[in-house]
This record gives structure tokens, C-alpha cells and sequence, in this order.
């Protein structure tokens, strides 16, 4: 046996952990190659770039999520902070900074721009909306404390109270495995 491949095989753990991290995931990936759906809510593609329950991040989370002209997120909120970085295009977020009275409230409105960046405390219920009839709105977005509970409204005037919990979420469904009791 060659020196060489003889240093491989004494060594190969070593190589294959420099390309692979310890969930087995691969350190480099090119995001087009990832998965991405709709995951039944037209308009939008949703990428886990890195994710709690299907890469087994414990601190954040990272999307990658495009929303074709009129579409956006439903109203909502939920118990972990939120960072966006708009990529690509043009929307409005609809933030009610208000909403910790017993409903939302009339939500404040703000533009958003290519290479704009905004975040959104924990439990402000919000929402982002391309309304941009041109081009879609492409944002990249890093949550803390995944993976998120999410509440839904149907309207600024729903009492917190009546949002529905979806959890897991929609990209979570496929991946989430409840706690087993150990009792």
C-alpha cells in the first residue's frame, strides 16, 4: 500500500468530518439544491436553510422564502425573535407594536426594500405582504429559539385569545417528532 493511501485510510474519519457536520449534513450546500415547497400556501417557496427539527439546530433557524406578487405570510405571532433580510424585490410588513393588549390592533406599516433588514420582537403579531405587482419579494429570514409556535389570526381584531396554534408548522410537519413521555 502506497504511503498516501495508506495516510487516507488511516485518516479517512477525519476527511469525511470535514465535510459533513455532526447531524450528517453536509457543511457546504448550494441552496438550490435544498428542498423547497409551497407547502400548500400559493405563491410561496419556502427553503429550511438550516433548521431544529430537520437539522438539529437548537439555538436558530434560517429560511429562505420567496412570495410571488400578492402573496405574503398569514397574521400572526409567535414566542421566538424574528430577523428578515430582503434579498430581492418589494413589499410592505404590517407590524401591530400594540398587540400586547387582549387583540392586535390597527397595525403600523412599513416598506421594505431590496437590502433592507427589520426584526420582529417576540409575540408582536405581524405580517409581510409582496405588494409589488412585478416581481416577487425574496427574503432570508433567522428565528431564535426554533422550532416556533406559530398563532393565527384571521383579522387585526381577533382576540389573542382565539388564535389558532399550528405547531409543528407547516415545513416542520414532515420532520417533527413529539417528546415520548417517560413515564
Amino acid at each position: 500500500m502506497s504511503a498516501l493511501l495508506f495516510f487516507l485510510f488511516l485518516f479517512s474519519d477525519v476527511i469525511e468530518a470535514s465535510f459533513f457536520s455532526a447531524s450528517g449534513e453536509p457543511i457546504v450546500r448550494n441552496i438550490s439544491e435544498l428542498a423547497q415547497s409551497n407547502y400548500g400556501r400559493g405563491g410561496l417557496s419556502h427553503v429550511t436553510v438550516a433548521g431544529s427539527v430537520l437539522h438539529g439546530f437548537k439555538e436558530v433557524e434560517v429560511w429562505l422564502q420567496t412570495f410571488a406578487p400578492g402573496s405574503g405570510t398569514p397574521i400572526h405571532r409567535h414566542s421566538c425573535e424574528e430577523v428578515f433580510i430582503v434579498l430581492k424585490g418589494s413589499g410592505t410588513l404590517y407590524l401591530a407594536s400594540s398587540s400586547h393588549k387582549q387583540y392586535p390592533g390597527k397595525p403600523e406599516e412599513y416598506h421594505l426594500f431590496s437590502n433592507s433588514t427589520f426584526h420582529i420582537p417576540v409575540n408582536d403579531v405581524h405580517q409581510v405582504k409582496n405588494t409589488n405587482k412585478d416581481e416577487d419579494l425574496q427574503v432570508l429570514v433567522v428565528i431564535s429559539r426554533p422550532p416556533a409556535k406559530v398563532f393565527i389570526y384571521k383579522d387585526w381584531s381577533m382576540p389573542h385569545t382565539a388564535a389558532k396554534l399550528k405547531f409543528p408548522y407547516y415545513w416542520d410537519e414532515e420532520y417533527f417528532q413529539s417528546p415520548k413521555d417517560e413515564l
